[in-house]
């Protein structure tokens, strides 16, 4: 049976991290509930050049011209304040959430239990419901409040995954160094890839 993974973009530097992320996740066939902050719409256009636009079913047509041979009826979006979305209750939730890239002010938020936005409500149900939480962080340094609110998610059961890339495959490209991190948070979810040869083989 495909999984269903809530994808919460938000207003951190990383997102070729999440559009990548998303990518794979549709050409594995998962469903996606996708999520995504004001912020990470200027993100986005910052660093990729892509316009991600503010109504759902938009972003939605404009997300699938840039994945092709994916399953349109497997991504699903929904606007911050959707509040009769999937994931805003604990009777439907999510397999998982991954917030990538998850800003500092998210990260924050759901340490202290706020749902002011549908982001930071799923990622509490999903909490609350022993679901897998996964969240990269993508700011350096990372202040004592930074620390000790992952510290705070860590006991709670979230996963703190900074999208740090390794070098022992001798990457040769940016996509190559994304596609390493991106390959990590898959592990997490259990989904298999391709993205890198394994350690030892």
């Amino acid at each position: 049976m495909p999984k269903t993974i809530c994808l919460a973009l938000t207003g951190a530097s990383g997102m070729p991290y999440g559009l990548r992320l998303l990518e794979c996740l549709l050409a594995a066939d998962c469903k996606v509930q996708l999520l995504y902050s004001q912020a990470a719409q200027i993100v986005a256009k910052q660093e990729m050049d892509f316009e991600l636009p503010s109504r759902p079913s938009d972003a939605k047509i404009a997300l699938l011209k840039q994945f092709l041979a994916v399953n349109p009826e497997n991504l699903s979006v929904f606007g911050r304040e959707e509040w009769f979305a999937p994931v805003a209750s604990g009777s439907n939730p999510p397999d998982a959430m991954v917030v990538c890239p998850c800003s500092m002010g998210t990260l924050a938020a759901i340490a202290q239990g706020l749902a002011d936005n549908l982001i930071e409500r799923a990622a509490d149900v999903v909490l609350k419901e022993q679901r897998k939480l996964i969240l990269v962080p993508r700011e350096s340094p990372f202040s004592t409040i930074h620390l000790e609110n992952m510290l705070r998610l860590s006991r709670a059961g979230a996963v703190i995954l900074p999208p740090n890339p390794g070098f022992y495959q001798h990457p040769k490209t940016v996509s190559d160094m994304v596609d390493f991190v991106v390959a990590r948070i898959l592990d997490q979810l259990a989904i298999p890839h391709q993205l890198m040869q394994r350690w030892g083989q």
